[in-house]
């Protein structure tokens, strides 16, 4: 018997909706983590350019916005260390752990008014706790299924709901305690959703997951560990000088940094795509898998980018452009950002009973991210009819904002449970973790761009802006759906 199968007989494979007990504990780890986290972005960009006296920043609207996007690439952007550090150096379940610890330390260091400071210390803390938490919570859920079970497109859908559980609860709580009362104690909030996360995580996981994410997949030789740790050293050594080189000559811009933040988020894949494809440790088979996954992951990047800009230009879109007071009651903007995630807490049981349901029969992988691609180009082309129709100086229906959400929630169940399920299924063995952390750089990509896209976006250009960026979105996804069956071909089997 095999590692693998040894580890698949220590889980209990009955036990939460037909599904591995295992993932209910990493539905409700997730669940928490992500609460934490949509909590503190439901009000993130209202703190940082909402006036001084109302107890903000006072940060001009488009420069928070670029630093929004840079924040949220930054987030996906350093899964590629929390991969690695799982891969070679504590396995995905030690990983998960300490990358709870840091996202609850920076979540307490937003809870108190310490201006910019505290600002940066706190993102610095929750990006590098989300690298290390997030592509290992997702590379555990597909651990505890083997790669032909019918069931693993299904609990990753359910996967998908817990997390989004989180997200929607958390608009109403730390999104009412932030604009209502007062922003640090909506932040407050998030630092306590994650500290449940992280009790129940070590109490539940004891029994529940087995041996799945203990493991180290590629642990540094005695030989290596001097070799890595050294340029680690020099690495952050050439960092701190260049900030401080950046801070004395007045060259550390937002702009600049911006700039950095876009070029790295194309680059970084590019490099990571060219590591995993040249290393001798890739077979021929994987190599095949891995140009399959290429045009998805490009698919990916444009899905994002029009995603995630529903917590910055959507959010700015809601408390700026959209009829907040009815029938006597004041919708705190903030609460928008629930839509998304209701939606996924409705839709998702449905696609993922549809996909278990369907069985072989359901649509090939590169099908169901052509239609979340096209989804998501739809999302942006409905809000061109109401500036059309009243123009872009006058309060829309509230209306208009669910139907962008709704459209871009049905795209994103059919390509992002998706996506994680087929990156486990297509990952080389020696980056079984790392190759996790390149699927949420599709992410990083994605919000790299919107860096510097989202300062565009303010009534003037608003027709333009949803036009271009919702017709680029549907066109591509037309063309995926053309190349669908050669990109099936390369998969080699694999749905």
């Amino acid at each position: 018997m095999s590692s693998k199968d040894q580890e698949l007989k220590d889980i209990p494979q009955k036990g939460f909706f037909g599904h591995p007990r295992g993932l209910f504990t990493l539905f409700s780890t997730e669940l928490w983590e992500r609460f934490s986290y949509y909590g503190m972005r439901a009000i993130l960009i209202l703190y940082m350019y909402d006036k001084i006296s109302n107890g903000g920043l006072g940060i001009n609207q488009g420069t928070a916005a670029a630093i929004m996007s840079v924040y949220g690439s930054l987030v996906y952007m350093s899964g590629i260390i929390g991969g690695w550090i799982a891969d070679r150096l504590l396995g995905n379940r030690r990983t998960i752990f300490w990358g709870g610890v840091l996202i609850m330390l920076g979540h307490i260091a937003l809870s108190f008014p310490g201006g910019l400071t505290a600002l940066f210390v706190s993102m610095f803390f929750i990006v590098m706790g989300t690298g290390l938490l997030k592509p290992n919570v997702s590379k555990v859920v597909g651990d505890l299924y083997s790669v032909d079970d019918a069931r693993r497109d299904s609990g990753f859908s359910i996967f998908y709901m817990g997390i989004n559980l989180g997200a929607f609860i958390s608009p109403y709580i730390a999104g009412t305690l932030g604009q209502k009362v007062n922003y640090h104690l909506g932040f407050a909030t998030a630092a306590v959703g994650m500290a449940l996360g992280l009790i129940f995580y070590v109490i539940s996981g004891r029994k529940s997951l087995g041996d799945a994410g203990k493991r180290v997949a590629n642990p540094l030789k005695p030989e290596e560990r001097k070799k890595v740790f050294t340029r680690l050293m020099i690495g952050a050594v050439i960092i701190v000088l260049l900030v401080i080189v950046g801070m004395i000559t007045h060259t550390l811009t937002v702009n600049g940094f911006t700039t950095l933040i876009s070029i790295l988020g194309i680059v970084i894949p590019i490099c990571y795509f060219v590591v995993m494809f040249m290393s001798k440790q890739t077979t021929a088979v994987e190599k095949s898998r891995l140009l399959a996954y290429i045009p998805l992951f490009i698919a990916a990047v444009m899905f994002w980018s029009i995603q995630e800009q529903g917590s910055v230009t959507l959010a700015i879109y809601a408390n700026e452009r959209t009829q907040l007071d009815l029938w006597g009651f004041h919708i705190p903007s903030s609460w928008f950002q629930s839509l998304n995630p209701v939606f996924i807490i409705i839709f998702a049981p449905i696609f993922a009973a549809l996909w278990l349901k369907l069985g072989k029969r359901q649509p090939i992988t590169p099908n169901k991210f052509s239609l979340g691609l096209i989804l998501a180009g739809l999302s942006y082309l409905v809000l061109l009819i109401p500036a059309l129709m009243y123009g872009t100086d006058k309060l829309v229906s509230p209306l208009w904002l669910v139907l962008s959400f709704f459209l871009v929630t049905l795209g994103e169940l059919c390509l992002s449970p998706v996506g994680l399920s087929v990156t486990t299924k297509l990952a080389p063995k020696a980056f079984s973790a790392q190759i996790m952390s390149l699927w949420f750089l599709s992410d990083a990509a994605g919000q790299a761009i919107n860096a510097k896209v989202t300062p565009l976006y303010n009534a003037h250009t608003e027709v333009a802006y949803f036009g271009i960026i919702g017709i680029i979105g549907v066109i591509l996804g037309v063309i995926l759906l053309f190349i669908a069956p050669k990109i099936h071909n390369y998969m080699h089997g694999l749905d």
